[in-house]
């Protein structure tokens, strides 16, 4: 991940409150939505490039993980 953020100058670095907002939001939907469904259904707008972000750090800390059909 550290190598991606060093490559892309234009990666965001996103908040803590961002990253429990998104956190949440896989809790409650855990199984229900791939990434693209889970974006759009979150309740606050984040910017895609920093939501990829947010995913690979969760799923690097293996906070979640994702199925064989793309489900979070």
């Amino acid at each position: 991940m550290e190598t991606e953020l060093e490559n892309n100058p234009f990666t965001r670095s996103p908040t803590l409150d961002t990253v429990l907002m998104v956190e949440r939001t896989i809790e409650i939907h855990s199984g229900e939505f791939n990434r693209t469904e889970l974006w759009k259904n979150l309740p606050k707008k984040v910017m895609w490039q920093t939501y990829l972000v947010i995913l690979d750090y969760l799923q690097s800390i293996n906070k979640i993980a994702i199925d064989e059909e793309g489900k979070i």
